[in-house]
């Protein structure tokens, strides 16, 4: 039992990552959504704010790939709890993708926790560039 344990911690290790490397590119993005903003101020340059819009759409991507393998190492997660221990062969195989458990890429990719980061991100480029035009 015990190696079952440290295997589904193992597992569990590598969600963490993924949870981690997605909270990252969060921050990232806004970090340089503001930079671009900043650049574009300074140099009142409009092209800037259209800019701003390339890591927006690059990390949402990236963003989901990492949600969508997250979701997928949670499945095994779960097939490996329900496993007897001398059925387990201890090798680190993602299941495939599962419509039913939202683990293909659209699926991550429109899911709440992207839509309702990325879109408003995008939404407030967009209020930038028409504010900016105005002024």
């Amino acid at each position: 039992m015990d190696v079952k344990i440290r295997f589904l911690e193992m597992i569990q290790g590598i969600m963490t990552r993924m949870s981690t490397n997605s909270f990252m590119l969060k921050g990232w993005a806004v970090t340089l959504v503001a930079g671009v903003f900043v650049l574009a101020e300074r140099d009142s340059n409009a092209v800037y704010f259209l800019i701003a819009y390339v890591p927006v759409i690059l990390f949402w991507l990236l963003d989901s790939y990492y949600l969508m393998l997250e979701r997928q190492y949670k499945h095994f997660y779960d097939i490996v709890t329900e496993m007897k221990v001398d059925k387990i062969n201890f090798k680190i195989v993602r299941p495939k993708p599962d419509r039913k458990r939202k683990t293909h890429y659209d699926q991550c990719l429109f899911s709440t926790t992207e839509w309702l980061f990325y879109v408003p991100t995008a939404l407030l480029i967009t209020g930038v560039v028409i504010l900016g035009q105005c002024f």
